[in-house]
């Protein structure tokens, strides 16, 4: 996928309304109608964010007689996830990285820090007068 492809996908995945209804669509197919349900919006407008999910190829609509099924395309979703997947990677090898500094910044101040005697020790120690 491209990265044109790629943007489009971002950029309809953005709107938290547009990742309701591909959570949604992700249980089966379902009418605009339906989709436009839960929303406090007009149909027209849900039908506009649904222009900009079929654009990216994250649904698809067809038509039988009156219903409108729209249907979940996750190809797409898959050049999402490679792109992200570089830089879970990248942040896995960073906090390894710091764990490692951690545990050797924790050994070293383990062997520069001078030992502590008790009470009794020291006072083992003085001269009696």
């Amino acid at each position: 996928m491209s990265s044109d492809h790629l943007s489009t996908t971002f950029a309809a995945l953005a709107d938290p309304t547009r990742r309701a209804i591909l959570a949604r669509l992700s249980s089966g197919e379902t009418s605009v109608t339906e989709l436009a349900a839960p929303f406090e919006m007009t149909t027209p407008a849900i039908t506009k964010h649904l222009k900009v999910l079929e654009r990216a190829g994250l649904i698809t609509r067809s038509r039988q007689a009156q219903w409108r099924p729209c249907q979940l395309n996750a190809t797409p979703l898959h050049a999402v996830a490679d792109f992200v997947e570089q830089y879970r990677q990248f942040w896995e090898q960073s906090f390894d990285r710091l764990d490692d500094y951690l545990k050797t910044l924790q050994k070293s101040r383990i062997r520069q820090t001078p030992k502590i005697k008790s009470t009794k020790e020291k006072n083992n120690g003085r001269k009696k007068r």
